[in-house]
């Protein structure tokens, strides 16, 4: 069957936008294609910096034919009805309309439209000049002189050329003639900007990527990527060094070169003293290259790859040399911040309200830049005071989380505990005003961490500055150190507590202060290491105080609202949290069940949903689901005849008795062994007992079901069946609200 040739062929197109262009490309298409009847058998899209690529394969040649009958209105409707039928229907008269009868309805109008399938070509010569002229480039721009009138064509860069071409493999394609502002489709791209700028026919999408191929451009970005990476493998292995790996660089720079040739440049040993997370950033951003370590000590090494976009005469001395002289310029640069950080501000008069309000020591450079946030009055958000207010309010809950996370500790270690959390805290903002994180923002943390550990500062205290941060994000790592896991609930409590008391929570679509990610993290963090944290009783009433101690900012709204919003909010990122993790998130509401305790208590939560997922995936537990729902719908159905409550309270053992059936009496005693049993493991939190209890249900209920028939024609052995259904159901709900359960 034929194919589908397309090339829109630029100016360079930002790497950045390149993957998502050629996705749009497809989907514009193929879902113009789908909707004209044109059903394809494949399509795949590239991009590389100057173009645009679609080969769409197994394309008919022509639409189907489209048969459609449309009703109208019945025999005898007002005018008005039916001229709207015949303009929908495209009919000059009723003349062309066809009557049927329907013996309750009576006759009515029929149009029957037949519309012959569409030739693909012409298809295809609508379908992209409109996607051409509405694609969706999140930035893009007009040139020439058309671009004064404001008419012209819209691109990301300009645009020189379109190639388009149909046809079978066995025949020669025909170039899919259209034009789209003044540019004319054709069988005609050009190959690399330097090495072979010049023409290029191509006929199908084969000897497309070995025309390109051959005039030195790799068509597809993955195997770009896989040449670059490939590439500097081999050089760094030459070296006796090992590639420092990084795939968001190695993206982009796949989308800067349409022929990847790597080479290998180098600077001075002595900016090696610059930490290394700042020579890689330094290069990084500025050069687009990447670094290399020495596989024995795991330390960087004073050589660095870039990738060109040409083979050059002199095998690339002169690209290697260009950067080479601004790598050195930015490492100088770079070194001079770092000696800079490391040295005494020249105010230090001036900060010592700061470091006494504080509790900071200015002989040291990391508490002088802190002390130097503080006077600066640096504002963390308008409603929410300065960066110092909220340094002295994570400071505080640091102290009181410590506590919580070392309560099994000696007392001397969790006092050591609790006073490394409070000077992690402190310092935990203090690289912010550095001149390497004011260079390179994605530095804080990191270079706190390595300025901490210049000046001497507990390796818990060090680790946590950088850690607090943590995690950023789902697969981020989560820290394990007691003192990062108190500094960095403290950091995420207080944000997320804040921007509750001043209403800017998250709304359906937006979320500028990432508060969703930061409630994620206060969950994993818990989790992870293991921390029993009610927010109830402790996080969130602690920051609402220290709000209101500072400014009354906790005033502004009321505190019960915003920790019942905020506990809801949790409950809601949990179940993302267990979704994308593929667990069953309709558990958490199920262990949240109306009067269930410990809601706020997101560990003890996980572990009851944890059980309870255990429990269900056995037989006991997928046959107690079904007899509870059993249970349920018939009480719900009788209730609604007898009243909400009618059915409350033990049942009647002596008429049980009297009733004779051994399977009756056998629920009724089950219940009575097994409820005190699964209430007693939850007060416990001994889940898995609980689950066990319910499971020595089964078999009664099971029986029970098989033979007693609950609606008996006595009401007051029905009543008395019901009663026991209704233990059944609130048994259950010891352990978690089975109704809430899908399935």
């Amino acid at each position: 069957m034929p194919d589908l040739l397309l090339e829109l062929f630029s100016e360079e197109i930002p790497a950045r936008m390149q993957r998502k262009a050629a996705e749009d490309l497809k989907k514009l298409v193929t879902d113009a294609l789908v909707e004209r009847g044109l059903v394809y058998e494949g399509a795949k899209a590239f991009a590389t910096p100057r173009r645009l690529a679609l080969h769409v394969a197994g394309l008919p040649v022509r639409g189907r034919d489209i048969r459609e009958e449309r009703k109208g209105p019945r025999v005898g409707a007002p005018d008005a009805a039916i001229q709207g039928f015949l303009k929908a229907a495209g009919l000059a008269s009723l003349d062309q309309a066809t009557i049927v009868s329907d013996p309750k309805k009576g006759d009515s109008y029929i149009a029957v439209i037949e519309k012959p399938g569409q030739e693909t070509v012409a298809a295809i010569a609508e379908i992209v000049p409109a996607v051409i002229r509405s694609f969706p480039w999140p930035k893009s721009m007009r040139w020439g002189q058309a671009s004064a009138a404001g008419a012209s064509l819209r691109w990301v860069r300009p645009l020189h050329a379109i190639l388009c071409t149909f046809g079978a493999e066995t025949e020669e394609p025909e170039v899919v003639p259209f034009e789209v502002d003044g540019i004319h489709s054709g069988n005609t791209t050009y190959g690399h900007r330097f090495h072979a700028p010049g023409a290029i026919t191509v006929r199908r999408f084969d000897d497309y990527v070995a025309a390109l191929e051959q005039a030195k451009v790799v068509l597809d970005a993955d195997r770009r990527k896989e040449i670059i990476l490939a590439d500097a493998k081999t050089l760094a292995f030459a070296q006796g060094l090992e590639l420092v790996e990084d795939e968001g660089l190695l993206e982009e720079v796949a989308g800067l070169v349409e022929w990847p040739v790597v080479l290998m440049g180098s600077f001075e040993e002595r900016f090696l003293e610059i930490p290394g997370e700042a020579i890689r950033a330094t290069i990084r951003a500025n050069q687009k290259c990447f670094v290399l370590r020495d596989p024995a000590t795991g330390n960087l090494a004073n050589r660095f790859l870039l990738t060109s976009n040409l083979m050059a005469s002199d095998g690339g001395a002169a690209i290697v040399a260009g950067n080479e002289r601004v790598v050195r310029a930015r490492l100088s640069d770079a070194a001079y911040f770092f000696a800079t950080d490391k040295g005494n501000l020249p105010d230090l008069e001036t900060l010592k309200d700061s470091a006494e309000k504080l509790g900071l020591d200015l002989s040291k450079p990391l508490d002088q830049r802190m002390a130097k946030l503080d006077r600066l009055g640096v504002v963390f958000h308008a409603k929410l005071g300065t960066q110092g207010q909220r340094v002295q309010r994570i400071a505080a809950l640091a102290r009181e989380l410590a506590e919580v996370i070392g309560k099994d500790l000696p007392d001397a270690e969790r006092a050591k505990l609790v006073k490394n959390a409070e000077r992690a805290a402190k310092l935990a903002k203090a690289d912010l005003p550095t001149e390497m994180v004011g260079e390179f923002p994605e530095l804080q943390g990191l270079m706190g961490r390595k300025y901490a550990e210049l000046q001497g500062e507990h390796p818990s205290v060090c680790a946590a500055i950088e850690e607090h941060y943590k995690p950023l994000g789902p697969s981020d790592r989560v820290p394990t150190d007691p003192v990062s896991v108190a500094v960095a609930l403290a950091d995420k409590l207080d944000t997320l507590v804040g921007f509750w008391a001043i209403d800017e929570k998250p709304t359906g679509s937006k979320d500028p202060y990432a508060l969703r990610r930061a409630a994620l993290g206060v969950i994993r963090l818990l989790v992870s290491n293991n921390v029993r944290l009610p927010l109830d009783d402790f996080g969130l009433p602690s920051g609402l105080v220290e709000f209101e101690r500072q400014n009354g900012f906790g005033r502004m709204v009321d505190k019960a609202s915003i920790k019942t919003e905020l506990i809801e909010f949790f409950h809601d990122r949990l179940k993302v949290m267990l979704r994308d993790q593929g667990a069953r998130h309709d558990l958490v509401d199920a262990v949240l069940g109306e009067g269930a305790t410990g809601s706020d208590d997101l560990l003890l939560i996980t572990r009851r949903v944890a059980a309870l997922g255990r429990f269900l995936e056995t037989e006991d537990g997928k046959s107690l689901l079904a007899g509870y729902k059993r249970a349920a719908n018939i009480l719900k159905a009788e209730e609604k005849k007898d009243g909400e409550g009618a059915f409350a309270g033990a049942a009647d053992l002596q008429l049980i008795a009297e009733a004779g059936l051994i399977e009756e009496k056998g629920l009724a005693v089950a219940l009575a062994q097994a409820t005190p049993k699964a209430e007693s493991a939850v007060a416990a939190e001994d889940y898995e007992g609980a689950m066990a209890a319910l499971a020595d249900l089964r078999p009664a209920v099971d029986a029970f079901f098989d033979n007693v028939t609950v609606n008996d024609p006595d009401p007051a052995l029905r009543a008395n069946r019901l009663r026991l259904l209704n233990q059944l159901r609130e048994a259950t709900r010891a352990v978690a609200d089975f109704g809430r359960i899908a399935g």
